[in-house]
C-alpha cells in the first residue's frame, strides 16, 4: 500500500524533473558544475524515494540489497578514478544505463498485451542493447584493452545493414506477437549492432561516440518510462537524449566533421587512424633552462594544455608556472580547445582543480586572434588541436577541424614525451618549423624543471 497519494507523487516527480533541468544548467560552466552535479544527485534521490513511497513494491529486501551493492561498488570506483579515465567511467555508466533499460523492457513484455507498449518495449530493447554493447567497445578502446585504430573487414557495411534489417523485422514481430524468444533475438541483434557501430571508429573520435551513445541511453530510458508508466523516467530520459544529441553535434562541429563521417569514415579512409609510428625527422630541441629564458623574458605567454598534461597530472605545476610568470609582469592565458583531452571541458576541469582563475581560461574562438600578440605559445601535451594539417591538408583525417592558431605566435614550445603523433595518427608539420622548440619528457617533470629555472632567473 502506497504512502503518498497520486497528487503528491506527481508533485514530487515534477520537483525532481526541475532539479534535473537545473543540474543541466549548472553543468554549462565550470563555476557551477559541482553544484549542478549535487542538484542532479538530489533529484535522483528524490525520484527513487518517491517510487518507494508511492508504488506497491514486491521483493523490497532484494531491491535494497541491489542498491547497497551498487553503492558499495560505485562510490570507491568514482572516488579513485583519475580525471584522464573519466571518459571510460562515463562509457561504463552509459552502458549500464542502456543495459538496465533493455532488461526492464524484456521483463515487462510478459505483462502487457497492448501494441503501443510492445512498440516501446521493442524500441527500448534495441536501443538499450546498442548503447550497452557500443559503450563496452568504447570503454575497451579508451582503456587500451583493444586497438584504438578503426576495426573494419570486407563486407562490414553489408553485415551492418543485414543486422539492422533483421532487427527491424524482429522488432516488428515482437510488437505483433509479444514473443519472448523473438525479444531475445532482438536483444542479441541490438548487441551486434552496437559492436559493429563502434568498431570502425578511431581512438580520437571515441569521445564523440560516447556522447552519441549517451543520447541513445536517454532515449531508451525515456521509452522505458512509457513502458512502466513512470513520468520521471520519461522526462529524465528525454533530457539525457536531447542534451546528448546537442553535445554530440557540438563536438563534431568542433572537429569540423559530420557525425556520419565520424561513424562511417573508416569505410572510405577518412576516420582517424590512431597511428603510433615515431618520426625520425630532425627537430630543434632545447633544455628546460632555455625554455625558461624564453618564457621569463616574454611579455605575453599563451599556454595550450592537452591530453599529455592530463596524463602527467601536471595541471598544478602549470598553474604554478603561470603564477611565477605573472609575478614577473608577464600576461599569461590558457587556450582551451573544445575537444582537447578526451571529453568536453576536460582541460577546464583540470585547470579549475588547480585553482587557475576562470578569467585566464580562454576558449578557442576568443583566444585565436591573440596568438599573433604572443611572444611564446607553450603547448603542453597537445598535438592534433594545434596541427596546421587541419587547414592545409585536404587528405588529412582532421582536415576541416578548427584548431588553435599557435603557429601565429613568435615562438612555439612543445612539451612532448616523444615524437609519436596524436590520436589522429599524423605528423604535425609545426614541429619542424624554425620558430618551434621541443622539450622532451613527462609533462609534469618538464614543467617542474621549467618552473625551477624561471624562479632562478
Amino acid at each position: 500500500m502506497s504512502i503518498l497519494d497520486p497528487a503528491w507523487t506527481g508533485l514530487l516527480y515534477l520537483l525532481a524533473a526541475v532539479l534535473f533541468i537545473l543540474a543541466l544548467m549548472g553543468l554549462n560552466s565550470p563555476r557551477t558544475a559541482r553544484r549542478g552535479n549535487l542538484v542532479g544527485a538530489a533529484g535522483a534521490v528524490l525520484g527513487v524515494a518517491t517510487v518507494f513511497l508511492s508504488a506497491r513494491l514486491d521483493n523490497i529486501p532484494w531491491i535494497l540489497g541491489a542498491i547497497a551493492v551498487g553503492s558499495a561498488v560505485a562510490a570507491p570506483v568514482a572516488r579513485r578514478v583519475k580525471m584522464t579515465q573519466m571518459p571510460q567511467l562515463v562509457a561504463a555508466f552509459n552502458g549500464v544505463g542502456g543495459g538496465a533499460a533493455a532488461l526492464v523492457a524484456l521483463l515487462e513484455l510478459a505483462h502487457t498485451e497492448e501494441a503501443w507498449v510492445r512498440l516501446a518495449i521493442a524500441f527500448t530493447l534495441l536501443v538499450g542493447a546498442v548503447s550497452f554493447a557500443g559503450s563496452a567497445i568504447t570503454f575497451a578502446k579508451l582503456q587500451e584493452l583493444m586497438t584504438t585504430r578503426p576495426v573494419v573487414f570486407p563486407g562490414l557495411p553489408v553485415v551492418m545493414a543485414a543486422v539492422l534489417l533483421a532487427a527491424v523485422g524482429a522488432g516488428t514481430a515482437v510488437v505483433l506477437s509479444g514473443s519472448l524468444p523473438l525479444a531475445l533475438v532482438l536483444l542479441v541483434l541490438g548487441l551486434a549492432a552496437g559492436i559493429f557501430l563502434v568498431l570502425p571508429v578511431g581512438g580520437a573520435d571515441v569521445p564523440i561516440v560516447i556522447s552519441l551513445l549517451n543520447a541513445f541511453t536517454g532515449l531508451a530510458v525515456a521509452a522505458s518510462g512509457l513502458v512502466l508508466g513512470n513520468v520521471l523516467l520519461l522526462v529524465a530520459g528525454t533530457l539525457v537524449g536531447a542534451s546528448g544529441t546537442i553535445l554530440t553535434r557540438a563536438m563534431a562541429a568542433a572537429m569540423g566533421r559530420s557525425v556520419a563521417g565520424i561513424l562511417f569514415g573508416a569505410f572510405r579512409g577518412g576516420s582517424t587512424a590512431g597511428s603510433t609510428a615515431v618520426s625520425e625527422r630532425p627537430v630543434r630541441s632545447s633544455s628546460a633552462e632555455d625554455v625558461a629564458v624564453l618564457l621569463g623574458y616574454a611579455q605575453r605567454v599563451i599556454i595550450v594544455p592537452g591530453y599529455g598534461l592530463a596524463v602527467a597530472q601536471g595541471q598544478h605545476t602549470a598553474a604554478e608556472l603561470a603564477k611565477a610568470l605573472q609575478l614577473r609582469g608577464i600576461q599569461v592565458d590558457f587556450a582551451i580547445h573544445p575537444v582537447a583531452g578526451r571529453m568536453p571541458g576536460h582541460m577546464n576541469v583540470l585547470l579549475a582543480e588547480a585553482n587557475v582563475p576562470y578569467e585566464e581560461l580562454k576558449e578557442m574562438t576568443e583566444i585565436n586572434s591573440e596568438f599573433k600578440t604572443a611572444d611564446v605559445a607553450l603547448v603542453v601535451g597537445a598535438n592534433d588541436v594545434v596541427n596546421p594539417a587541419a587547414k592545409t591538408s585536404s587528405g588529412s583525417p582532421i582536415y576541416g577541424m578548427p584548431i588553435l592558431e599557435v603557429a601565429d605566435a613568435r615562438q612555439v614550445v612543445f612539451l612532448k614525451r616523444s615524437m609519436r603523433p596524436g590520436f589522429a595518427g599524423i605528423e604535425n608539420e609545426l614541429l619542424y618549423e624554425p620558430q618551434t622548440t621541443l622539450l622532451f619528457g613527462d609533462a609534469k617533470d618538464s614543467l617542474t624543471k621549467v618552473l625551477g629555472a624561471v624562479k632562478a632567473l
